[in-house]
């Protein structure tokens, strides 16, 4: 180890450097040894659950509403059979801890909502589909 006094706007600071030739360090450092420990008994994790994506089917004449990013439903404002205008806010989508509206492209009808509130979504993913 190496000792070196470095200024930083008018301060002082003492700092020690570790000097590396050939990829090996110069300092020898203890290994440290595992100490053994008790067992204990655990019950058994259940598995993550595994969110099915369903297949969505996009009619002619209708339109599908995608994923503009990923991230997590936070609420729906739709339901399946409602009417909507362009520019209505069918869902939230939380994505980088920012809420994102996802708005109706046109009018239309809402023929099948494929997500549910708190599913996690990629960035292209069928969300609703406007007839």
């Amino acid at each position: 180890m190496r000792k070196f006094i470095i200024n930083v706007n008018g301060n002082q600071y003492e700092v020690e450097v570790e000097e590396v030739t050939n990829e090996v360090s110069t300092t020898q450092r203890p290994t440290p040894t595992p100490q053994p420990q008790a067992k204990k008994a655990s019950a058994p994790q259940p598995a993550p659950k595994v969110e099915e994506k369903k297949e969505v089917v996009v009619s002619e004449g209708a339109e599908a509403v995608e994923a503009p990013m990923p991230g997590t439903i936070l609420s729906i404002n739709v339901n399946e059979g409602d009417t909507v205008k362009g520019g209505q806010v069918l869902a939230i989508l939380e994505a980088m801890k920012m809420e994102n509206e996802i708005l109706a492209p046109r009018d239309g009808k809402v023929a099948s909502i494929s997500i549910t509130k708190g599913a996690s979504v990629n960035t292209g993913d069928k969300l609703i589909v406007i007839e």
